[in-house]
């Protein structure tokens, strides 16, 4: 598999290019590589799907945003991959980008926009324990979405056939008109008020789906979420969104990522933190305690000596980084547990100590107060 290109470097745009400035320079890549332009060259066509992808990606706010933060990881589909785009998706969806110009290829992506309807897509919600965000996890979820119709393969026609050319625009879908104004005859094209811009018309509707070309279904999707996504993210499966009315291009699947908060452990990126309370002894005398990880409980070594604030810290045992950097650690912070009630013979013990010199806080000038090792850790 090849390593996707930058998508602003794709587009030739600075990182902080406007919405605009991003428009502008797609549509001048997608005319250098339009398939028209370059017959029987596959480099170019896929430098043409390449600049669509990039695109798609930065023409969208919040996609943008998580391309921005994750990189390809941030847009990436729950099966792992990125938002490849064919030629059908192209010439559907960014049809508009060249209608605003003197385009040699205008009439083609009028002709596309007509002919290629896209369905819309489905937003869920996937919520994700610590764990499960950790490591990765496959998830099965039901849907309910609009699917193509078997009976008529999708055109809304008895047995798929009973299509015939619209008699009013003569198969064009559209029809002109001729408006007089003070400035003289001015001539405008607008959809067939007969066939609605299709084209065609249903002579014999579809008993099943009833001229729709599509079902409502019940559909369990197997979704493969990658290790190291964060709340807020969002994913996308192409293809998984609702069909379109009579034929065209499904839409895609959004999942929004959302994590169930832990009891004991709490994550910042990609570390782990844990709260560790210790007795006064233990601090004193050294010790074992078991801590819990996102894999199961370990036991760490509780050194003779330790003050309140030390911060111990547990190689790979954070979250994996999505982009694939490696592992984060967890961090284990000891506080020293003070006791609030005392018998009278601890009382009496704890009293005849108070004045030895061991008891006595002499903090060293090198060691950091408990503030500025927490800072440090950020």
């Amino acid at each position: 598999m090849m390593t996707k290109g930058d998508y602003y470097e794709i587009l030739g745009v600075a990182r902080d290019a406007s919405p605009e400035e991003i428009k502008k320079a797609y549509r001048k890549v997608a005319l250098k590589y339009h398939p028209d332009k370059n017959p029987d060259n596959k480099a170019a066509e896929e430098k043409f799907k390449e600049a669509a992808e990039a695109y798609e990606v930065l023409s969208h706010a919040e996609k943008r945003q998580q391309y921005d933060r994750y990189g390809h990881a941030g847009v990436r589909g729950p099966d792992g991959r990125g938002p490849e785009m064919n030629m059908e998706d192209i010439f559907s969806q960014f049809s508009d980008i060249f209608n605003g110009g003197n385009s040699p290829f205008e009439g083609f992506f009028r002709q596309g926009q007509q002919r290629v309807r896209r369905g819309t897509d489905l937003r869920i919600k996937l919520k994700l324990s610590l764990k499960e965000v950790a490591n990765g996890v496959e998830k099965k979820v039901k849907i309910k979405r609009y699917v193509t119709c078997d009976t008529c393969g999708g055109n809304g026609a008895k047995d798929g056939t009973a299509i015939v050319t619209c008699n009013v625009c003569q198969g064009t879908g559209q029809i002109r008109k001729v408006a007089n104004t003070i400035l003289g005859q001015v001539m405008t094209t607008v959809s067939c008020h007969a066939c609605y811009g299709e084209g065609k018309i249903i002579s014999a509707p579809c008993t099943t789906c009833h001229q729709e070309g599509r079902l409502l279904q019940e559909e369990v999707v197997n979704l493969q979420i990658p290790a190291g996504v964060s709340g807020g993210m969002q994913l996308s499966m192409t293809g998984k969104g609702n069909v379109p009315t009579r034929g065209g291009v499904p839409g895609n699947l959004l999942i929004l990522i959302e994590e169930k908060e832990d009891d004991l452990l709490k994550r910042k990126e990609t570390h782990v933190h844990y709260n560790l309370y210790i007795s006064f002894m233990d601090a004193a005398l050294g010790s074992e305690a078991e801590v819990p990880t996102i894999d199961g409980r370990v036991k760490v070594k509780i050194p003779a000596g330790t003050q309140s604030g030390k911060v111990l810290r547990l190689r790979g045992k954070g979250i994996r980084d999505i982009n694939g950097y490696g592992k984060g650690d967890q961090l284990v912070h000891v506080h020293v547990w003070t006791p609030q009630q005392l018998t009278k013979e601890e009382h009496e013990i704890l009293t005849s100590l108070k004045g030895a010199s061991n008891f006595t806080p002499n903090p060293s000038k090198k060691e950091q107060s408990f503030f500025d090792r927490v800072r440090s850790l950020f």
